[in-house]
């Protein structure tokens, strides 16, 4: 039996949404909200991410130990997450269980952010940055960012910064809460063997009397800031690269086509900085990702080696980049475009993954597409296009970051 999209808006604008698929053997749910560190003041930095945590201290009706039993109770795994553009609260369990869980999720998604938990999480939260700290590529990563988006608010950190956080009170996260987690600045997702129109009354009974907003995104002007830098740290062995280039946003369909150019260029297998680099034993690792965003987007590419090969390793990188149009053959295309499809395709299988699939679609881009078109779409993709791609948006780095070992 096909999976079956449905979807119903409720009188605040909660939109909840369904893949139903009646032979599935589990059923999902989450509520992505679309908030995350492109919306929070500079001041505020790494807010959505610490409420991330203070969904699961408590409600008026249940504390935080009862929340983990009463998911554990039922089998359910749950979980959240935040990142630059939203933040998700899921869980996956068996069908019976499912409209027991969403009371839970409905609740946690009300907490009481009482001050005593906010100051007990704060440390925690301040522990987490300091645990990212420590790893140096992380933070050659998130400078590279800072850099290439400069004041624009996609160079928030996602954790926030251990002066942010510090600063943070329990009464601004509760205003940044109060006017982001809306209902109509949310989506609920489901998918999997579940009864739509009893979920969706289930919806109604516990978050109808939610309040709409009106939350808007800011989008500041963006050109990308030209940038090289290095830095030096006792903590590595390993010199690290990291280069940052524009790229489509999540809007434009020529996102297929700069996944496969970043694919073909830096799969961490059998792409061309792996033959050239991975492969010969001039670095550990090399790989160049595709991130679109909300009107933006950038590729990064990065590699780790020995120090004594860093420059090579870097004018390798740049030339693979230089000719990563050359000698393409329908060949590569046809590799990536299976691989991109497989992916896609067992993603779909697990009532969960098409949950997670279905929120982050809606949240960003507001429109439905089936898997299935999603996979015309990326069979659709040829040779001409990669090319057209290439030309509107060159891999050639705006934004060069070096970390290396201390001398001496």
């Amino acid at each position: 039996m096909p999976v079956t999209y449905c979807e119903h808006v409720l009188s605040n604008g909660l939109r909840i949404a369904a893949e139903v698929d009646s032979e599935a053997h589990s059923a999902a749910m989450g509520f992505f909200v679309r908030t995350g560190a492109r919306d929070e003041d500079p001041a505020r930095m790494g807010v959505s991410h610490f409420l991330e945590h203070m969904m699961f201290k408590g409600t008026e009706q249940r504390t935080g130990a009862d929340v983990d039993r009463e998911f554990d109770d039922l089998g359910a795994r749950h979980n959240a997450w935040t990142s630059a553009e939203m933040t998700a609260f899921h869980v996956t369990c068996l069908p019976q269980y499912l409209p027991d869980a969403e009371e839970i999720l409905s609740d946690i998604l009300r907490p009481s952010l009482r001050e005593d938990d906010f100051n007990d999480e704060k440390p925690v939260i301040l522990e987490e940055i300091a645990m990212y700290d420590d790893q140096p590529f992380w933070g050659l990563y998130e400078k590279a960012l800072e850099k290439f988006y400069g004041d624009h608010r996609l160079s928030h950190r996602v954790l926030g910064t251990k002066e942010t956080v510090s600063a943070l009170s329990r009464d601004a996260m509760n205003e940044y809460f109060q006017q982001r987690y809306s209902a109509d600045n949310t989506v609920v997702s489901l998918a999997g063997n579940i009864d739509f129109a009893a979920m969706v009354q289930r919806i109604e009974d516990h978050c109808g009397h939610w309040t709409r907003t009106g939350a808007e995104r800011i989008y500041d002007p963006l050109e990308p800031c030209r940038s090289e830098f290095r830095d030096e740290t006792d903590r590595i062995n390993q010199h690290y690269i990291c280069l940052a280039a524009p790229a489509p946003p999540l809007q434009d369909d020529r996102r297929y086509a700069a996944g496969m150019l970043a694919h073909i260029l830096g799969n961490h297998d059998g792409s061309r900085l792996y033959w050239a680099l991975v492969e010969t034993g001039l670095a550990e690792e090399a790989q160049c990702h595709y991130d679109p965003r909300d009107n933006a987007g950038e590729y990064l590419t990065w590699c780790s080696c020995a120090p004594g090969d860093a420059q090579q390793c870097h004018d390798t990188v740049l030339a693979e980049i230089d000719r990563v149009l050359e000698n393409l053959v329908e060949e590569d295309l046809l590799r990536v475009r299976s691989l991109a499809a497989t992916g896609l395709t067992l993603a779909g299988e697990l009532a969960g993954d098409r949950m997670q699939r279905l929120g982050r679609l809606l949240t960003s881009t507001g429109t439905y597409r089936p898997l299935e078109e999603e996979l015309d779409c990326i069979q659709a993709v040829t040779l001409d296009d990669l090319l057209a791609t290439a030309e509107a948006w060159p891999l050639a780095p705006v934004v060069t970051g070096h970390l290396a070992p201390s001398a001496g």
